[in-house]
């Protein structure tokens, strides 16, 4: 049986990780769960699963969490970064889920590493911005990286069997987000619910902005340079609007191999929690016939020039995908505030970009400086726009 402990265990990975646990009690239980907010869905959690360890924001949040948890109830409920820590590195837990959103998740996943556990991640943060240090420690401790994210979990499937050399590109696909078709011109418009209604994954509300802008794709471009250590310039992206093949991997034989499926992200997780072995999910098959077509495209970088962006700062690595992630996640939160437009999501990243000067070499300190000084400075951005 193997045991895990899921930080951000009330977000959408988090919830469908449950479900393939309930789904098969006899593979796997459930030491420890994580969630920041959602403390009556993670009290519920927790009756259910019965955790050794619950993990929320603060002490006020603890306190909650307490109260709605029945009197008697045994379970060690601790709060912050320490608690985070805990339940990352705790003894009984075999597989850390790293499903938190942003770039909280990246201390938790390193601890996860150093503490020698195998981590199945979600968390695209965590290799977008240390992802040099995050794949270097997971080699010193000889620790697995298993994908959850869709996109990669099709590039990891495509690879089994198949020689690292081989490989002459990764191919990325997406569905295109809502605005795919929208003009240019009318982008100053979109409204957070027009930005938050994704055609075909449902997701948490940061991640479907990252959809609509295509930043979630620029991240998956970092991430998969990291993960599969590939030059970005053999990483590319097209646009698929079926959603039914999730990525693919071209060979220098000519051969291109895609991994299909419907848009659940139940597969991915399942496949990371089960790896080597697939589990029986019983998921519906794509109806190819009822489907139809399988369309590609371009994507238009000047439309969507977030993922121009998220390509330039894969070129200059250092600090500078971890500022341009944090300026990513400043602006989104503004945007869902509303405080800003949509199409001032891209101009603040790249008014933040530019200001930055890149590090070298940095190291973990350097990184978490580079992100906090990202976040002022895309404030300070904001903060200007929204007057």
């Amino acid at each position: 049986m193997k045991s895990l402990s899921i930080l951000g265990s009330t977000g959408s990975i988090g919830r469908n990780t449950l479900r393939i646990v309930e789904q098969f009690p006899q593979l796997f239980s459930i030491k420890a769960l994580a969630a920041k907010s959602s403390i009556t869905l993670l009290a519920e959690q927790i009756q259910r699963f019965r955790p050794e360890m619950a993990v929320v924001f603060d002490e006020n949040a603890a306190q909650q969490l307490s109260n709605l948890l029945p009197s008697g109830f045994r379970i060690d409920i601790l709060y912050g970064p320490d608690g985070l820590k805990s339940a990352a590195t705790l003894g009984s837990v075999s597989l850390v889920v790293g499903a938190m959103v942003g770039a909280a998740g990246l201390i938790p996943v390193l601890d996860a590493i150093s503490a020698g556990k195998d981590v199945a991640l979600a968390n695209k943060e965590t290799l977008v911005m240390a992802g040099d240090l995050v794949t270097a420690r997971a080699a010193e401790r000889n620790v697995r990286i298993l994908p959850i994210d869709s996109e990669h979990s099709a590039i990891f499937q495509c690879l089994q069997g198949n020689d690292h050399k081989d490989v002459q590109k990764l191919i990325l696909t997406c569905s295109g987000g809502p605005f795919r078709h929208k003009p240019m011109h009318e982008f100053a418009g979109i409204t957070v619910s027009d930005a938050l209604s994704h055609p075909n994954w449902d997701m948490g509300k940061k991640i479907s902005i990252d959809s609509a802008t295509l930043m979630n794709k620029g991240l998956e471009v970092i991430e998969a340079h990291h993960l599969f250590d590939i030059g970005r310039d053999r990483i590319d992206v097209v646009i698929h609007p079926q959603s039914v093949i999730h990525s693919m991997v071209a060979f220098h034989d000519g051969s291109v191999m895609a991994q299909m499926g419907i848009p659940d992200m139940k597969t991915a997780i399942s496949y990371a929690l089960s790896y080597p072995k697939r589990l029986p999910l019983c998921q519906d098959l794509p109806d190819f016939p009822r489907t139809g077509a399988l369309t590609f495209e371009t994507p238009d970088m000047d439309k969507f020039p977030c993922l121009k962006l998220a390509c330039i700062a894969c070129d200059i690595g250092e600090t500078l995908p971890a500022v341009m992630n944090a300026a990513n996640e400043i602006a989104v939160q503004a945007f869902l505030d509303e405080k800003i437009g949509f199409s001032d999501i891209p101009a603040i990243i790249q008014n933040t970009m530019d200001q930055h000067t890149v590090l070298t070499s940095p190291g973990l300190d350097q990184i978490l400086c580079a992100d906090a000084w990202a976040r002022d400075a895309a404030t300070a951005s904001v903060n200007r726009r929204s007057k």
